[in-house]
């Protein structure tokens, strides 16, 4: 599957909240494994209402 999310982006929105917090590498992989089970969640559930768009309603 293609990677969904952009580690220096992850880094400056930590860093954002906590200047002091670092990321261990294995954070990414995590945080990549939550994304894809969100998304799955969310292409069920608009299969399930019979459509083809992701809507906000479905995550």
């Amino acid at each position: 599957m293609v990677e969904m999310i952009v580690k220096s982006k992850v880094k400056e929105a930590v860093k954002a909240i906590d200047p002091e917090m670092r990321v261990n590498p294995e954070f990414y992989e995590a945080l990549e494994a939550e994304i894809k089970t969100l998304v799955e969640k969310a292409v069920k559930r608009a299969k399930d209402e019979g459509k083809k768009t992701l809507y906000p309603r479905h995550v």
